[in-house]
């Protein structure tokens, strides 16, 4: 009983820390690229499916950085910059949390 209550709490753990990564990610979108690609939270991260956004952010976001980078250009010195490096992962894993096929709506529509 006492390993099941401790694995329990350490699913639980991780389950926050994907969520944390997630919200992170919404609030780097909204503060550095909302403005760039013209659309909400709740519009960008239904463009792709999860498969979608995972195969766009491996490998450092390259494929991400080459198709927004691409649509919209004015956000290519955003994308592109070293230290959005961290910040795009998170962006990557908010988009994947909230894919058009996750079921899940995030609240910055």
């Amino acid at each position: 009983m006492k390993k099941l209550i401790m694995l329990m709490a350490a699913a639980a753990l991780a389950a926050s820390m994907a969520q944390a990564d997630a919200k992170t990610g919404q609030k780097v979108y909204l503060k550095t690229l909302k403005a760039k690609f013209g659309m909400n939270g709740t519009k960008f991260a239904a463009e792709h499916t999860v498969a979608e956004w995972e195969e766009l952010f491996a490998d450092d976001a390259k494929g991400f950085i080459k198709e927004y980078g691409e649509r919209f250009p004015a956000a290519v010195p955003v994308l592109a910059n070293p230290a959005m490096k961290e910040k795009l992962q998170d962006i990557g894993d908010f988009a994947k949390e909230y894919g058009s096929d996750s079921g899940n709506v995030p609240s910055c529509g």
